[in-house]
């Protein structure tokens, strides 16, 4: 099966009452370790990487191994921007081939954000690739980017931002933040209720690495229709990494740090997809 975008993958969610899975990778074995485990649950799936991630390697070199691994899969692969800073990113990740992109304008002003939310969307529209913004501002540190957290969104601006982007998913602040939580979040779930009766669009759920599954599992229901994991996934391969250079310090093979690695990526991965309720859901 060829790379799909989001589009229709969220709307189906959406209809049918779960979330796609959305993770962040960083290599070709999280890459590899993340499909599948869809393929094994049989659920669509999502791989995105962040500006920082770019960085590492390039589009084009993630593009290319999500792409390779998408064409031998039986089921539907997606792989978006994260987070993506301004226009000619998002452009340049369509152009390597990435499905879905992310603008992210939510540590602008209202205006700002909605003309540079727009602005990508009228771009990736006349390409066919879906596009994700943010309202309102998800907390914590995710590579280079950082948010203090105290911005819920409001329901009627989340209406205004839709009806004037065009965008084509919505990524929305309910108190969630990223990377690992240094108490126990407090989540306005009812949030999520209020923005679905005015807002049409899929919504996302940032920063859920580190939620409880009973937390995700009511924003599903709520409306979320794409949840976001990353912090725990990196946490998950390089722990892996860690015990085996302490356990057996006199491999040298690579391959083999990389494929204990990937099991507890893809075992997480698993269990993450069964809290979403895409288990079962691809088509």
């Amino acid at each position: 099966m060829s790379l799909v975008t989001s589009k229709e993958m969220l709307l189906k969610a959406q209809r049918e009452g779960y979330a796609v899975g959305a993770f962040n990778v960083e290599n070709m074995e999280m890459v590899l370790a993340v499909i599948e485990a869809a393929e094994e649950v049989k659920a669509p799936v999502m791989l995105q990487t962040t500006p920082s991630t770019v960085k590492y390697a390039s589009v084009d070199m993630y593009a290319s191994m999500v792409k390779a691994r998408a064409m031998a899969s039986d089921v539907p692969v997606c792989i978006h921007l994260d987070h993506g800073t301004d226009y000619e990113l998002a452009r340049r990740a369509i152009i390597a081939g990435y499905t879905s992109v992310m603008i992210d304008g939510s540590h602008s002003s209202f205006e700002e954000n909605i003309a540079k939310s727009k602005e990508v969307a009228e771009m990736a529209k006349k390409k066919g690739i879906p596009v994700e913004a943010e309202l309102g501002k998800v907390g914590g540190k995710e590579d280079d980017l950082e948010a203090s957290g105290d911005a819920n969104t409001d329901p009627m601006e989340a209406k205004e931002f839709v009806e004037r982007t065009g965008v084509d998913s919505l990524a929305i602040g309910i108190g969630t933040a990223h990377g690992f939580y240094v108490g126990t979040p407090v989540l306005d779930k009812k949030l999520i209720s209020k923005v679905k009766e005015v807002v049409s669009i899929p919504l996302v759920l940032h920063g859920a690495s580190g939620l409880s599954d009973e937390d995700i599992s009511e924003c599903v229901k709520r409306g979320m229709c794409k949840v976001n994991f990353a912090t725990e996934l990196r946490v998950a391969y390089t722990d892996a990494m860690k015990k085996i250079v302490k356990d057996a310090p006199d491999i040298f093979d690579p391959k083999k740090y990389g494929s204990v690695s990937m099991k507890e990526v893809k075992d997480l991965v698993k269990e993450r997809m069964a809290v979403c309720g895409c288990v079962e859901k691809a088509e």
